[in-house]
Parts: C-alpha cells; sequence; structure tokens
C-alpha cells in the first residue's frame, strides 16, 4: 500500500510541477510553478515589515487580513500568492539567471 501511494504521490508532483528539461548549461531548468515559488519567497524576504500578506500574523496573533500591504492599494504589492506572478516575471528571471 506504501508503494502504491509514493508512486502516486511522485505522479501528482511531477504533473504539479512539469518536466524538468534540461537547460542551456545542461543542469535541470525550473519549472514555472518553482520560479513563481522563489519569486515569492524572494518578494516576503524583502519586506520589512510585519505584515506582507493577508495570511501572515500580526504580533497579537491575528491574521493581517485588511491590514496587510497586499491588501492596500498604492503601496508596496509583494507577492503573496503564484497568481501575483505574471509569466513576463518568469521570464526575467529566467534570462537573469
Amino acid at each position: 500500500m506504501f508503494r502504491t501511494g509514493a508512486a502516486l504521490l511522485g505522479a501528482a508532483a511531477a504533473l504539479i510541477c512539469g518536466p524538468a528539461a534540461a537547460g542551456p548549461d545542461g543542469t535541470a531548468a525550473l519549472s514555472d510553478a518553482a520560479i513563481r515559488h522563489q519569486l515569492m519567497d524572494e518578494s516576503l524576504a524583502a519586506y520589512r515589515g510585519q505584515c506582507p500578506c493577508p495570511e501572515n500574523i500580526m504580533r497579537n496573533g491575528r491574521r493581517c487580513g485588511k491590514n496587510s500591504a497586499w491588501s492596500k492599494p498604492g503601496g508596496r504589492q509583494p507577492l503573496c500568492y503564484p497568481s501575483d506572478v505574471t509569466l513576463e516575471m518568469i521570464e526575467a528571471w529566467r534570462q537573469s539567471h
């Protein structure tokens, strides 16, 4: 039973992340999903403050929600969700790495 579950989990991960094609230098290229998460991680690491995203927790223990930078128009726009990362951002990341 465990082998079947592990095989299904591996197959699901391959479908989500997509195949890793070789890059120009022969190393495995990252999938769009992996690059999205990399960009999100970089964005949140660069944010100075307690509430970049709605799901973050304030000092009082409550969710940031509408107090988050992501929720406020006109301010900083951290990348909190995969949908925040555009295809242009992914292509720019690939060009620079």
